[in-house]
């Protein structure tokens, strides 16, 4: 990617879609087909690492509600 990451999560997936349209077209040059693929694998790198931070968060969440749950739950008692 030359132009530096992308915008968002959204604009990397239809930057990899614009490039498997090219590649598949078969009209990339050799030299083109290798800067795709540059390009695709740095896209891929980039969303994968927004999909783990995006999980980490949910995870957090999800312990923090069960933290609260639990919380609630001791005040509450018997």
């Amino acid at each position: 990617m030359t132009d530096g990451a992308p915008a968002s999560y959204e604009a990397a997936v239809e930057r990899l879609e614009e490039i498997i349209d090219r590649l598949d077209s078969g009209q990339a040059g050799l030299r083109e087909t290798l800067d795709l693929c540059r390009e695709g694998r740095e896209l891929v790198d980039y969303c994968a690492g927004e999909l783990d931070a995006v999980g980490e968060g949910l995870k957090e969440l999800n312990l923090d509600d069960l933290a609260s749950r639990l919380d609630s739950s001791a005040s509450a008692g018997p």
